[in-house]
């Protein structure tokens, strides 16, 4: 895929965020990973007013590349290609009942077998720090270590994929599974899923393949 078309899908991606009701306004960000680097959506620029122009390019250290500067993330974005070689793409978004459960500090547990979409028996959620930091990175690469997602107290979520299509559809997909816990605990406490059903289900997806997944 040619890098002007990359562009393009990040800014379709950011305002897919939007549609689908997982962000709002300028809120979260997109990238998408290059040779030699990543794309990012830039800093508080409205998606709708962006051009593939507006894209930042940047290094794999860091270094941006243009004059827009990028997302105030771009270091849990840099740090996440870094370590996770099998993510091309990550959406960061700071959808309504995620983020609810985040400013709780509560992770999603096993509650429903689907959960097991991002990866693991649970979707975590990692401990504060100020947006934009290194320590906020820090503590999301912890929080992802085998998960596709998580989520970031009082902040927002992280959902990565081996596309942009794919990383978005696991976003939304947590989204949906934060709104059920959420409303579930407005009558109680869900039962969780046994450990050894959830090993079960994770083995099942592992069959299905990311790519599938996305669709169920």
């Amino acid at each position: 895929m040619s890098e002007l078309k990359l562009r393009r899908q990040i800014i379709a991606t950011a305002l897919a965020m939007n549609e689908q009701r997982i962000n709002r306004g300028k809120s979260g960000n997109v990238s998408a990973r290059i040779d030699g680097g990543f794309l990012v959506t830039p800093s508080a620029l409205a998606y709708a007013a962006m051009r593939p122009a507006d894209i930042v390019a940047m290094s794999a250290t860091g270094e941006a590349i243009g004059s827009r500067p990028p997302s105030s993330e771009w270091r849990f974005h840099r740090d996440i290609y870094d370590v996770r070689p099998e993510v091309q793409a990550i959406v960061h978004a700071h959808s309504s009942f995620a983020t609810s459960l985040a400013c709780l500090g509560r992770g999603i547990p096993p509650f429903h077998y689907m959960v097991a979409v991002a990866g693991g028996p649970d979707i975590r959620c990692a401990q504060y720090a100020t947006f934009g930091t290194q320590k906020l990175s820090d503590l999301a690469l912890k929080a992802l270590d085998g998960r596709r997602a998580c989520l970031l107290a009082n902040h927002g979520m992280i959902a990565v994929g081996s596309s942009l299509e794919n990383a978005l559809a696991l976003a939304v997909e947590v989204e949906a599974l934060a709104e059920m816990y959420w409303r579930a605990l407005q009558i109680g406490e869900p039962k969780p899923l046994s450990s050894a059903e959830m090993i079960v289900v994770l083995d099942k997806f592992r069959t299905y393949g990311e790519a599938r997944q996305a669709d169920r």
